[in-house]
């Protein structure tokens, strides 16, 4: 993955002119190296955000030099309601150096469990937190649903197997996923409940009517 980008000169509230013109501003920074104020296309911006996410290693090609700076993406700013991109911040990597990265985290596999309509998975961590060289970065981490059997069953972060050129940071105990219980009943109970309260009020508002019809 490619992302071509030219020095930037216009900084502050005047960036928003180069959003008009079809660019959006960025800045690549990294250890060692000076931070580089650039710009983009923001089409071609949005299809690498796409395909690199927060775990792809970009080629990041800067005005005419020859030699290619390794980034990821480190933060995209967008505008709330619109979606628009306002912003993107690269880091640049050293390929001999560790990274702490987030990665997503992707159920698969069909728990026995949700064969009980009650039954329902509530996922409780989006990412793990792994540290590793940037060549071994997954796009993504599996965790198999598939033996969960019964209900408060969970999947925690020492039951995830990784390569062994990665280091999972969270904490062991911390839970991934586990089997919930919705309560239909009580639901259901608190739903009539509140039917029949309205039911009888509405009953009284009717009598008293009835009874002082002048009012």
């Amino acid at each position: 993955m490619e992302l071509k980008a030219k020095t930037r000169e216009i900084k502050g509230k005047k960036v928003r002119f180069l959003r008009r013109e079809g660019l959006t501003p960025a800045h690549v920074y990294g250890h060692g190296i000076e931070p580089v104020a650039l710009q983009c296309d923001t089409g071609e911006l949005q299809k690498l955000l796409a395909q690199a996410g927060r775990t792809g290693i970009v080629g990041l090609k800067l005005d005419k030099a020859r030699k290619v700076r390794n980034v990821m993406v480190r933060e995209v700013q967008k505008e709330p309601r619109t979606g628009e991109i306002l912003h993107v911040d690269f880091y640049q990597i050293r390929m001999e150096e560790k990274l702490k990265v987030d990665v997503p985290i992707t159920l698969v596999g069909e728990a026995p469990a949700l064969k009980l309509k009650e039954n329902y998975v509530a996922h409780e961590l989006d990412t793990l937190s792994v540290e590793c060289l940037p060549d071994n970065i997954p796009s993504h981490i599996e965790v198999d649903i598939s033996g969960l059997e019964e209900a408060e069953q969970g999947i925690h972060v020492q039951d995830i197997v990784v390569g062994e050129d990665i280091t999972i940071l969270n904490n062991p105990e911390q839970l991934i996923a586990k089997i919930s219980v919705r309560f239909i009943e009580k639901e259901i109970e608190a739903e009539e409940a509140a039917e029949a309260e309205g039911e009888i009020e509405a009953t009284a508002a009717e009598a008293e009517a009835e009874e002082n019809p002048e009012e």
